[in-house]
């Protein structure tokens, strides 16, 4: 789900959270970032690691209830404009199983000043990871799963 909102005269925010079956890395995740007043573009990739809790983890499986996390990822959009001074927030998540090394969450912010990106995109990880309906199962060496909290 995309919009736009007014930022002043010269400025305009897009936000954009969305879910993706196709892996990441098979996309131009920065397209449309660049501008004429971005002064900073910081971006985060969550990625699939090979453990969690001293356990051997071989791959992961991400569910959601999508209409319900979009509404929610909205929500946290529009604070991110309220709360910071950027241009534009993109957030892309993985749904489906992934490998090891597979990028599962992606966000970028782009604003003038770099605090205000490193900051915006910090508070997206945390609320994204905290407010949506996003569960994430666990497949481990020894042929077990098992669903786990993601905050």
């Amino acid at each position: 789900m995309r919009y736009q909102a007014g930022c002043g005269e010269s400025q305009i925010l897009a936000i954009m959270f969305q879910f993706s079956q196709i892996p990441l890395e098979k996309i131009d995740l920065k397209k449309d970032f660049p501008s004429p007043q971005t002064g900073a573009l910081v971006t985060f990739e969550g990625l699939v690691r090979n453990h969690n809790d001293k356990r051997k983890v071989v791959a992961l499986e991400y569910e959601a209830s999508e209409r319900l996390a979009q509404k929610e990822a909205q929500k946290i959009l529009a604070e991110v404009q309220k709360k910071f001074d950027v241009l534009k927030v993109k957030c892309i998540h993985r749904l489906g199983k992934l490998t090891i090394g597979e990028m599962a969450v992606w966000i970028g912010v782009s604003a003038a000043h770099r605090s205000q990106a490193f900051a915006a995109c910090r508070y997206v990880i945390d609320e994204i990871k905290s407010r949506l309906p996003i569960w994430k199962k666990e497949y481990y060496e020894n042929d077990s799963s098992g669903w786990v909290h993601m905050a």
